[in-house]
């Protein structure tokens, strides 16, 4: 985020603990926040979070979809003549940045396993706040 927030808006992260000569702050919460939400979308903050969409620009989705076009015209033609049980594969497309979600799927087994234990857990510590055994 440092690095994002010095090459597009020339500020550093420390001017958030830095005041000026007036003893007002140099960046504020409120500024930071609304600086990282308006970073453009190849900024190295928003791939590291896994926001990938703004890695391609409209020129390289259309060169991309023309090879998945030109890939299923070649597929056609070898194909032609030939009985469906025996015709090859039709070509997968080439992938997109943002088309694969890294780590697990959102509604795999073993995330939901995590997700029902983390609330139980949540649940037990408010019941132990609630019991008095946490203060």
């Amino acid at each position: 985020m440092e690095a994002d927030l010095r090459q597009h808006y020339g500020v550093r992260l420390s001017d958030l603990f830095a005041r000026d000569a007036a003893g007002r702050p140099l960046l504020t919460w409120r500024e930071l926040g609304t600086l990282v939400r308006q970073l453009p979308p190849d900024a190295r903050t928003r791939v590291a979070l896994g926001e990938e969409d703004g890695l391609w620009g409209l020129a390289e989705h259309l060169q991309a979809m023309t090879l998945d076009e030109l890939r299923v015209a070649n597929w056609q033609r070898a194909n032609e003549g030939v009985k469906r049980s025996k015709q090859s594969k039709p070509p997968k497309p080439i992938a997109r940045p943002g088309s694969k979600k890294r780590g697990k799927d959102r509604d795999s087994p073993e995330r939901q396993a995590a997700r029902t234990a983390a609330l139980q857990r949540a649940a037990a510590r408010r019941a132990a706040i609630a019991s008095g055994e946490i203060t």
